[in-house]
């Protein structure tokens, strides 16, 4: 199972240029971007730089602006965000593969679609399909369902604190990708990208 945003695509620098265009395009300073950012969704900081008085239905409009935002600015230059060796590993491995991920579905199809690995996946869950999003472990435990897989039997590959939360309280293996280096704990192997050379003989010996 993978995780999206930093396991096969490092997007954060686009989402974070993204969100302070956007800013930027309401005359709202992005000067508090950065510092908020880490661990939020859309929601919470619509909220906070638009104040807590937003309706619902103008909450969900900002963030899926700014997310066809990001798209539009990730298109032509999507090849330099992907992860080292995740599309050639996700197209050569044989086991059943999904999608889970908190990020939203126009952003997963976007990018599986663009790598050219959106058949490579039996199924996607994001956030939106489960009644709690990372760091729970809903996301993971209804992708193992749909593949059919205990969750023991599962290999989870993440790149955050929350989604190793998430994979862990699933009972599941987790592989750290530490594209944001930020030196993640509780995983069984930690690797740089899908490149590392500690990678295949772990996955030799627990697959």
């Amino acid at each position: 199972m993978f995780d999206l945003d930093g396991v096969i695509i490092d997007s954060m620098p686009l989402h974070i240029r993204a969100w302070e265009v956007y800013l930027e395009r309401h005359q709202i300073s992005p000067a508090e971007l950065r510092g908020r950012m880490l661990g939020k969704h859309n929601p919470e900081l619509v909220r906070f730089f638009w104040g807590e008085h937003l309706g619902e239905a103008e909450v969900v409009a900002h963030g899926q602006a700014k997310e066809a935002l990001y798209r539009e600015m990730m298109t032509p230059v999507f090849e330099e965000y992907v992860v080292p060796g995740a599309v050639e590993f996700i197209r050569s491995s044989p086991q059943p593969k999904a999608i889970g991920s908190n990020a939203e579905i126009p952003n997963i199809e976007f990018t599986i679609r663009r790598a050219g690995i959106a058949d490579a996946f039996q199924t996607v869950v994001s956030g939106d399909h489960v009644e709690r999003a990372k760091p729970h472990p809903d996301v993971y435990l209804k992708a193992a369902s749909l593949l059919g897989r205990r969750p023991d039997e599962c290999i989870v590959f993440e790149d955050s604190p929350t989604g190793v939360t998430a994979a862990r309280a699933a009972g599941m293996r987790v592989v750290g990708v530490d594209t944001g280096r930020v030196g993640l704990e509780n995983v069984d192997v930690r690797v740089s990208d899908f490149t590392d050379p500690a990678l295949r003989p772990w996955l030799e010996a627990n697959v």
